[in-house]
């Protein structure tokens, strides 16, 4: 499904413009995949039925972690982008052993209905079953057919450190590789897709090993920034990661259930 040799022909390219990007390291390639495979695989998309656990600060998000069982084509890209050779490719532009957690924890479909959002954040750092991996990546491929900026959903970055951001487009078979750390926040603002029309994407997260936990493990972090988002939310936004943390402690980490 996915044109490795597109990645590697033109490799130091791409590992250029990641490492330069600004506000923060990240890389958009567009046609990545078969562009004909991709298309049938969009059109048998279903409507998913599980609804994101971010509560407030995602609205009207649905996800399905383990999108493989839809068939055989949505296999195929599942079992690319966590292949050797995207692992290869992500190690080259990142200057870092990078691989693809095979397990998806946390990644998978995802469907934004009518006006949906997600919040500004970051993302947990540690991987809540694997306590040594960092959370180095996230890779995005956006599924929005006859996208038009007048959409909205666009992919937005911005750098806790400087307040620089970026607007990204997420039209059909785009990739967006971007940098996790303590200062790249991301998320969308509402959309204005037509009806019946969905902001689809399928996310999967790249890490590399660390011999022990050397920085304190951090849960979602969320900066609520719309305009009707009231002091509540954002001071909740700030510190639902301890309430989280101290529910997986006890409970165990729900994120994955969304099958």
């Amino acid at each position: 499904m996915i044109n490795f040799d597109l990645l590697f022909e033109n490799k130091e390219s791409y590992r250029l413009k990641y490492l330069i990007a600004k506000p923060f390291p990240h890389l958009t390639i567009e046609n990545i995949c078969d562009s004909e495979k991709l298309k049938k695989m969009h059109s048998q998309i279903p409507l998913l039925e599980s609804k994101s656990r971010d509560y407030m600060f995602a609205k009207n998000k649905f996800e399905k972690s383990n999108y493989g069982e839809l068939g055989d084509l949505f296999l195929e890209l599942q079992l690319d982008l966590k292949s050797d050779k995207m692992n290869e490719f992500l190690s080259f532009i990142s200057g870092e052993k990078v691989f693809v957690d095979p397990k998806n924890h946390g990644g998978g479909l995802h469907q934004g209905r009518k006006n949906s959002f997600l919040d500004m954040h970051l993302d947990y750092n540690y991987h809540p079953i694997n306590n040594n991996w960092w959370r180095e990546m996230n890779l995005l491929l956006y599924l929005n057919k006859d996208w038009k900026q007048s959409y909205g959903g666009h992919l937005d970055l911005e750098d806790l450190r400087t307040g620089e951001k970026k607007k990204c487009n997420v039209g059909f078979n785009t990739l967006i590789i971007q940098k996790c750390g303590d200062y790249t926040l991301h998320g969308y603002k509402p959309t204005n897709f037509p009806e019946g029309n969905y902001r689809t994407s399928i996310a999967t997260y790249a890490f590399t090993k660390h011999i022990s936990q050397i920085y304190p493990s951090r849960t979602t972090d969320w900066f609520p920034n719309k305009e009707n988002d009231g002091r509540f939310k954002k001071i909740l936004g700030r510190n639902l990661h301890k309430i989280v943390k101290v529910k997986n402690y006890i409970l165990g980490s729900g994120t994955a259930k969304n099958q």
